[in-house]
């Protein structure tokens, strides 16, 4: 018989996710989210597998679904830094998420991700967990690098190299 762990003494891990909300990050934030171990202190956007604006609503329609929109979602870089942006659309459904039907979720958006991330990692340390392209983090620390020193960790989903892996770039 397997014995249960006691996580009541777990210290919580406080992270950003930084991402591109096709169906692979949706399930990412749903994972996150149920683990006592870490606390998402917020979610920024960047194209990637969908438009940000997509990205931002599928992010919105995911903590809906959830409850838990008391995380905040930030809309970040719109277009990559080298190259034309290419969408993975044709993998992600029409909607970004499978087409998930999920019902939209009104919501404005206050800053910008690369500014919220800039602010953040000016007052404290914290872990990012990026899935997606890194343009968002790419700015901010192009910007001001010594902000590299109050990630505590990152964690990043780093794609193919030299095999079928994404559709796009």
């Amino acid at each position: 018989m397997q014995e249960e762990k006691d996580v009541t003494n777990v210290k919580r891990r406080n992270v950003i996710i930084d991402c591109d909300p096709g169906i692979d990050d949706s399930l990412a934030i749903m994972l996150a989210l149920s683990l006592e171990s870490i606390s998402v202190k917020g979610i920024t956007i960047v194209c990637g597998n969908s438009p940000v604006e997509m990205g931002f609503g599928n992010a919105k329609k995911v903590l809906h679904f959830l409850k838990r929109l008391d995380i905040p979602v930030y809309q970040g870089e719109k277009t990559p830094l080298k190259r034309e942006y290419v969408n993975a659309l044709d993998t992600h459904g029409e909607d970004g998420l499978g087409e998930s039907f999920l019902p939209e979720v009104e919501s404005e958006y206050e800053k910008n991700a690369v500014d919220f991330l800039t602010e953040l990692l000016e007052r404290e340390k914290i872990s990012i967990i990026a899935l997606g392209p890194m343009t968002n983090l790419a700015k901010v620390f192009s910007r001001k690098p010594e902000l590299i020193a109050n990630v505590e960790e990152m964690v990043s989903m780093g794609g193919s190299f030299k095999s079928h892996g994404n559709c796009s770039p």
